[in-house]
């Protein structure tokens, strides 16, 4: 009846888990009191959990990121601080087992449901606003995009208590992630959570490239289009071209493990390395994915804060072009010591090396932009340039890792390890965080407390310093990623060091959730009357602070590059009369009853309960057909009510 699920499945005689899912689920319970106690239900579910406007989809998104967060970097502290300890005869104080299946997870999370998130719900927030449209080509499918992610989070934390999670790394490798050599649920749960929210993130792909595409305000060209517009393009190109990649290599893996296929079997005549290629034919392109957008929001946040117009809009659009095409050309240099031959680690290579040159022309760019600039450093700023002496060093261990002879001797250290925290950090993590800051008040009407915010951006960029740096130094003595104990107490100076840098990061998510704490009690303090308080550049800044759900009562025409800007310089009024009807798309609930069922089918799948399975798939595809056939999608916005709310903005 139920599977392979029983009490064996709670980890009863395991503290860490217990305690940790109790903590989670005490905050839960407290949260659901407190909206139940106030009679928020009504407008949560009107306003957020139906919404279809991409503006609180955006928010929604962020905040999941956020939340997750917490997740991953309890993970990463845990994983430090045994490190830390575990050294010599010490074992520290996580189990082997335990330890593999924090490591899984931090990976995991950070990336599809931190980063990704963050990312995407910025895409969400600015892209329609800058566009100087409504909203985004397919509202409902936006919706039903990011509950499937939600859905994947849930998957993953649901195995904190129930089950285990995978202890095969975040990438899951055969054959380890195969059923002879991981038989319990770990890897299921890693697969289906994956494959859940992978789905979403693919039909977010395809409603952007079509949203940027199709829909664009009058007069607004490609190369008028802002460059976050054309970072967030590119990426959802490849999230459409690489995500169906992953999906496939994760649906053979299934198929492996369920139905005792051999794709990835060597000894049933498949390949194991096959799985290696395809995930990193995903897996490069998806570094792209995330930072193209971060990209995006420094071109902005440069611009703006050294009041300029960004230096050789055109190269940027084109180094942006270039990286996108180049990103699907470089993943086998993640496995240069795989035995291909000098010919083939010599090609990928060099491509490794030449999608340098597109990013070096964006930094150029940037500091140009800078170069008698009349800069100011308001957190945002602090960030973006925080990012380029952070991103270049990450940039240069990069190119040094293109090169194989050298691969071969760093390859699986800590090096490693250090480069890529090195421009995910400081490259998507510093991007996200300097777009929450910049468009925070656009969101809310609000600003965010400055003096926080500058503790948050310095406790992060000497965190980050103190963390990695010496993981560079261990990888070059010789010290392999993924240890529970650490056999030479030589390195352990260096991993208290890190360890350090991990509390002073802590103490950077501590400032910023203070940072939220102190603007949201004085809101009323730091209201944005303009909907411009950064003297910005783009579409955005030309709506009231929030945005009303219609975004533009009129269709803004756009002469050029910064069409807000040349609006404010040519004293072009933003106040419109003669209001029109809009329409606009109706609140749906498909997305979250969707999300609902597909928790319940994925979980069903992880236990094999084929019955609740069936029945989950089956019910989420009746409200897939509903919502698709539904008729009634659209309300009205009389032009009366335009106008009362354009005054009342």
């Amino acid at each position: 009846m139920l599977g392979r699920l029983s009490w064996s499945a709670i980890p009863f005689n395991e503290p860490l888990p217990l305690l940790s899912g109790a903590a989670v689920g005490i905050v839960i319970l407290a949260v659901l009191v407190i909206v139940t106690v106030k009679g928020w239900w009504p407008y949560l579910w009107r306003e957020w959990l139906t919404s279809v406007d991409h503006k609180h989809i955006g928010v929604m998104y962020v905040m999941l990121g956020l939340v997750m967060l917490l997740r991953g970097f309890s993970d990463a502290i845990m994983m430090r601080t045994q490190q830390a300890v575990a050294v010599g005869d010490a074992q520290g104080y996580l189990p082997p087992s335990h330890y593999d299946q924090i490591f899984s997870a931090h990976g995991s999370i950070m990336i599809f449901f931190v980063a990704m998130p963050l990312v995407i719900g910025l895409m969400n927030f600015v892209v329609p606003l800058q566009l100087g449209v409504r909203d985004v080509a397919f509202p409902v499918l936006n919706s039903i995009s990011f509950w499937l992610t939600a859905a994947g989070a849930l998957l993953i934390n649901v195995s904190l208590v129930i089950g285990n999670f995978a202890r095969t790394g975040w990438m899951g490798y055969p054959p380890l992630s195969e059923l002879a050599f991981s038989p319990d649920v770990g890897v299921d749960y890693y697969l289906w959570s994956l494959q859940i929210s992978g789905i979403g993130t693919l039909l977010t792909g395809v409603n952007f490239v079509t949203t940027i595409l199709k829909l664009r305000a009058p007069g607004m060209t490609y190369f008028r289009m802002p460059v976050f517009c054309w970072t967030a393009l590119a990426s959802n190109l490849l999230i459409v071209a690489a995500f169906p990649v992953l999906t496939a290599t994760f649906l053979m893996l299934l198929l492996d493990r369920y139905l005792g296929m051999h794709f990835f079997t060597n000894g049933g005549g498949g390949n194991q390395m096959m799985y290696v290629n395809l995930f990193w034919a995903w897996g490069h392109p998806e570094v792209y994915i995330l930072i193209l957008p971060a990209f995006g929001v420094f071109s902005e946040v440069v611009a703006t804060f050294s009041g300029k117009a960004l230096f050789s809009y055109r190269s940027m659009v084109w180094a942006t072009l270039g990286i996108c095409v180049l990103s699907f050309m470089v993943w086998l240099h993640h496995f240069f010591t795989m035995g291909a031959g000098a010919d083939v680690n010599a090609f990928f290579g060099i491509m490794s090396s030449i999608i340098a040159v597109p990013t070096g022309v964006k930094v150029f760019n940037w500091l140009f932009t800078m170069f008698h600039g009349r800069i100011v450093f308001r957190t945002p700023m602090m960030f973006a340039v925080g990012f380029i002496i952070t991103f270049v060093i990450g940039g240069l261990t990069g190119v040094l890792l293109a090169v194989p002879p050298a691969d071969f001797v760093l390859h699986n250290s800590t090096f490693l390890v250090a480069h890529f925290h090195n421009v995910i950090i400081g490259g998507v993590v510093f991007g996200a965080l300097a777009g929450i800051n910049y468009w925070f008040p656009k969101a809310f009407g609000f600003t965010l407390d400055e003096r926080l915010g500058h503790a948050s951006f310095w406790c992060w960029l000497i965190g980050f310093y103190l963390a990695f740096m010496p993981l560079y130094v261990l990888g070059l003595m010789g010290m392999t990623r993924r240890l529970e104990h650490v056999p030479d107490p030589g390195w352990q100076p260096l991993l208290l060091v890190a360890e350090g840098g991990a509390v002073v990061i802590l103490c950077g998510i501590a400032c910023q959730i203070a940072q939220l704490y102190v603007s949201i009690r004085g809101r009323d303090q730091r209201r944005d009357l303009t909907g411009d308080p950064w003297n910005g550049r783009t579409l955005e800044w030309s709506t009231s602070s929030p945005p009303p759900a219609y975004n533009f009562a009129v269709l803004p025409r756009v002469e050029t590059v910064d069409a807000f800007w040349h609006m404010k310089q040519t004293h072009q009024s933003t106040a419109k009369s003669g209001y029109e009807a809009i329409e606009m798309p109706r609140n749906s609930p498909a997305g979250f009853i969707i999300a609902f069922f597909a928790v319940i089918m994925g979980f069903s799948l992880i236990w094999q309960i084929w019955w609740l399975a069936i029945l989950g798939f089956l019910a989420a595809a009746i409200v897939v057909l509903i919502a698709a056939w539904s008729t009634d999608r659209e309300h009205e916005i009389s032009a009366a009510e335009v106008a009362r709310m354009e005054r009342a903005g």
